[in-house]
């Protein structure tokens, strides 16, 4: 926007109300901050592509008011650009080391510099005289930008109606609540907070750290002025640029999560577990619901405990979710009811909450073994042997004695594989049998070979006896056991595809329509080539 003053812009505008302005200033805004000037409005121009919503973290700059020529330029180049101002004090979670006066200063010559929208703190607001705050309103009335008053908690997520009160005290264009998610719960406080306060105030509210993702991803769907993002410019990495903690780029948020188009009807589901942060699951399922124009996003979420996750189910309400170890175990005793399997093998990985409002179990797991051998040969009758005990190997022993196959259970310690025999119906193998012994089918379902595992096979090389080799691991595409298995020109299956038919099971129980699994496998597999 063009200010007075300014003999290389046009006459300054009259000013423009903050509602009017939100017309066309877009929900996503996009966090930047930088050691220079120079570094400043590069970034802010690789930014704009994602959102013409910026804010600039001035506070990040060894010395802010210099930036401002720079920026003033900037916004009379990209005159459809919303800039937010922001110059926050160190003891309020900001980089600015001078006094409440020079941060006035500071912000009212970026609003003269064209930013149409400042950041001021509460405590700051609250820490000025009237004389000061006065000034500050009619200067940023003169410059036709409005006033954004702000609260940061970098340590929970505690009394927001009151924070929301301290700042309305100051009658602001914008409410502005960040705090910090320490449970799941946490984003429903975030997201009733914005509920209640969207309907007299220009609400943005979200809570910082993995477990409030949420809150960034869900909160202009409950009525929040925009939510924010850090830049995605390919210039270093994601993490150096987000400005606080759980910040998502813009690209992930508008492409992944399609923030702008998220609407009450949109039907929310998520990826359960600790550590959650590098699953494929939200990247699969979203690209499968944007194939089949299923109004629905999948988002992760980190559970510390499953009562944390019963309560976002019931109060968000969640409309499923995927839940991995341990929590496939625990969630069992909630359930108002569970498929055959589920109950079979002790271990439900998919949960669709009904229309009563109770949560169903299934296990998909089940789906990602015997989908894929389906397809490559009868099940009745093979001979398959299955390495390991864990649970994934629960749910292949299980899984396919059901389908009538003939089920070897081989682990190093052979009590467990003894144990899991006789639960599931199937036998044991000691491992000095198994290696005398031929198999059609054979399913490695431990960890080895695993990404960061330091064992990479499960067997000695010369123990390669089977028709068919099936690797439950994913990462890396090519295991060690699968690189084997195709220099002795044996057929096999990746642990990829078992990953990608248990989620399409998911997406059936989810949704009632089929699967787009070219699609679900293709995401995945370039992501997972992409991370190398």
């Amino acid at each position: 926007m063009s200010h007075s003053g300014s003999s290389s812009l046009s006459s300054p505008p009259a000013p423009v109300s903050p509602r009017l302005r939100l017309a066309n200033m877009g929900k996503l805004c996009i966090a930047i901050q930088a050691g220079s000037p120079e570094e400043l409005v590069k970034r802010a121009a690789a930014a704009l592509p994602d959102s013409r919503l910026l804010e600039f973290r001035l506070d990040s700059l060894p010395k802010p008011a210099s930036a401002l020529p720079a920026v003033k330029q900037f916004l009379a180049a990209h005159r459809d650009a919303t800039v937010i101002a922001t110059c926050r004090r160190k003891q309020f979670g900001g980089h600015f080391v001078q006094s409440l006066k020079a941060e006035l200063e500071v912000l009212t010559a970026a609003a003269e510099a064209g930013c149409q929208i400042v950041d001021l703190e509460v405590e700051s607001a609250e820490g000025a005289t009237h004389r000061q705050l006065d000034e500050l309103r009619a200067k940023l009335r003169t410059a036709g930008a409005a006033l954004l008053v702000s609260f940061h908690d970098f340590s929970r997520t505690k009394d927001l109606e009151q924070v929301a009160e301290r700042i309305e005290a100051f009658q602001p264009d914008f409410v502005k609540i960040v705090s910090t998610a320490r449970s799941l719960a946490n984003n429903l406080a975030i997201l009733k907070l914005i509920e209640t306060r969207s309907r007299s105030s220009e609400i943005v509210a979200i809570a910082m750290g993995e477990e409030g993702l949420l809150s960034r991803v869900l909160g202009p769907r409950a009525g929040a002025a925009f939510t924010f993002a850090s830049v995605s410019d390919g210039l270093e990495t994601d993490s150096d640029l987000a400005t606080a903690p759980g910040q998502l780029t813009a690209r992930t948020m508008r492409d992944l999560y399609r923030v702008d188009q998220l609407d009450q009807a949109t039907r929310i589901f998520g990826v359960a577990g600790n550590p959650i942060t590098h699953s494929l699951s939200p990247l699969m399922h979203n690209a499968a619901f944007r194939r089949e124009n299923v109004n629905a996003i999948l988002v992760p979420l980190k559970v510390h405990k499953v009562s944390d996750l019963l309560t976002l189910a019931r109060e968000l309400p969640l409309a499923g979710a995927s839940v991995t170890m341990p929590l496939k175990e625990e969630i069992l005793p909630h359930l108002a009811n569970s498929d055959s399997l589920t109950a079979r093998i002790g271990a439900c990985n998919t949960l669709r909450t009904g229309a009563d409002g109770n949560i169903y179990g299934f296990n998909t797991d089940v789906a990602g073994v015997v989908r894929p051998l389906e397809k490559r040969l009868k099940l009745q009758g093979a001979r398959i042997v299955v390495l390991g005990a864990g649970g994934a190997a629960r749910a292949a022993v299980f899984g396919l004695v059901a389908q009538g196959a003939e089920v070897f259970v081989v682990n190093r310690t052979h009590e467990a594989a003894v144990k899991l025999a006789r639960q599931a119906k199937a036998k044991s193998l000691k491992h000095e049998l198994f290696a005398k012994s031929r198999f059609d089918v054979l399913i490695n379902a431990t960890p080895c070979g695993m990404a960061g595992n330091k064992q990479l096979l499960p067997i000695e090389e010369n123990e390669l006896n089977a028709g068919l080799v099936f690797d439950m691991v994913y990462n890396p595409l090519e295991t060690p056991l699968l690189k084997l298995a195709k220099d002795r020109g044996i057929p096999t299956i990746s642990g990829l595809e078992m990953f990608v038919q248990q989620g399409a099971r998911q997406f059936e129980i989810w949704t009632g329509k089929p699967a787009p699994e070219a699609e679900m496998m293709r995401v995945v597999e370039l992501e997972l080539r992409r991370r190398g």
